[in-house]
């Protein structure tokens, strides 16, 4: 019978020391593979901890390198509705001063260009009398 990995156990398995990727509803230990891996261990330590699934499938993974992932295989993951609502509730609790300065940081990118804009033309009516 096939072990199965609770969301607790996947996050605590996210360092290069001990690397476990959720992939399809299974658990893998990739520790033994990240200086291995041809995109470097950046990418894999990106998705450690959630579901990489949309990842690994997006890069198209050769046969060979799905080959070996049995080989990795730790067990079935516990519940992927228990990590949707984890990511939800994370999306959910971000703080309104974050989302303030996300948009006042998007009302001056477009308001810096517009000015100079009106800048420049300012200047070549004037200049140009």
């Amino acid at each position: 019978m096939a072990k199965t990995v609770s969301l607790e156990e996947l996050k605590q398995h996210t360092n290069k020391e001990k690397l476990y990727l959720l992939v399809s509803g299974k658990v893998y230990d990739v520790t033994s593979f990240i200086d291995e891996h041809p995109g470097g261990d950046e990418v894999m330590l990106a998705e450690a901890g959630k579901d990489a699934t949309e990842a690994f499938e997006d890069v198209g993974h050769s046969d060979e390198a799905r080959a070996m992932m049995p080989g990795m295989l730790v067990g079935d993951f516990g519940s992927l509705e228990e990590l949707k609502n984890s990511v939800k509730s994370k999306v959910a609790g971000a703080s309104p001063t974050f989302e303030g300065a996300v948009q006042s940081g998007s009302n001056v990118m477009y308001f810096i260009p517009l000015s100079l804009l009106v800048a420049y033309f300012a200047w070549r009516f004037y200049s140009s009398s």
